[in-house]
């Protein structure tokens, strides 16, 4: 396993993520979401349900939560918190940075990598 060690790592420029859009990128074997809130702020989360492993791109976001198309969970995207059942626990969430057009992630040492 790899740690990418606090670094920045570039996931797309914001002209490919329109406001209210849903992105996956990937950042070795980890499914990222970036999420472009209506009215502003984009957001990165793992691209999975903590529910049933669900992939939350296919849902929608409404306000700042994004909702599982599988069973309905919601999660907030600023902090991970699940906002209603059937989802119990958080899902991870990344710093988000904007320099010019292009939008940064930072994926954690605590997270580890598969290479």
């Amino acid at each position: 396993m790899e740690n990418l060690s606090e670094k920045w790592i570039e996931a797309c420029k914001t002209s490919d993520l329109l406001e209210g859009q849903i992105k996956v990128v990937k950042v070795k074997d980890r499914r990222i979401a970036l999420c472009h809130l209506q009215g502003g702020g984009i957001y990165a989360v793992d691209d999975l349900c903590t529910h049933d492993n669900g992939p939350l791109d296919e849902g929608e976001l409404f306000g700042t939560a994004i909702e599982c198309p599988r069973h309905g969970a919601r999660f907030d995207v600023r902090t991970g918190k699940a906002l209603c059942l059937p989802a119990t626990l958080p899902i991870q969430t990344y710093p988000v940075q904007i320099e010019g057009d292009r939008v940064k992630i930072q994926i954690p040492s605590s997270v580890p990598l598969e290479s």
